[in-house]
């Protein structure tokens, strides 16, 4: 058995380089959004709200990537019967909204990322955007 296991983490020099990656991706499809990184605990890593993205979007993207965090999947495969309930057990705190992606590299699973003020399509497009830039998956 077992005590330790190896582990992985994001560096702020890759948040910064998915920030960057997702700022451009808004801005090339005309979408101001707000952008949350995560790491695999749920802390906030690396957050903007991009001129004239809507200030109450920074809710749903911060709980769009604590809920990839916390599912190690994106938040649109939450199963619909859990998705109220478990957004009212966790005060808002987790969404089944499409936007929130994780974030592993190397088999590792090092946070998640979430994105709000656009359409679900535009929040995804940014998300996978960002995570190319550092060359992880969802």
């Amino acid at each position: 058995m077992s005590f330790v296991e190896p582990s992985a983490r994001l560096t702020h020099a890759g948040a910064m380089a998915m920030l960057a990656a997702g700022i451009a991706r808004a801005e090339e499809i005309g979408q101001p959004q707000v952008i949350v990184i995560v790491d695999a605990s749920g802390e906030t890593l690396a957050e903007i709200r991009m001129t004239g993205a809507k200030f109450l979007s920074r809710r749903s993207a911060l709980a769009k990537a604590c809920s990839a965090a916390a599912g190690g999947r994106p938040t649109t495969d939450m199963p619909e019967q859990v998705r109220l309930p478990l957004g009212l057990a966790t005060q808002g705190g987790m969404t089944g909204l499409p936007g929130g992606l994780p974030i592993r590299l190397d088999g590792h699973l090092l946070g998640g990322i979430g994105v709000g003020s656009g359409t679900g399509e535009q929040d995804v497009d940014v998300a996978r955007a960002a995570l190319a830039a550092i060359g992880a998956e969802a």
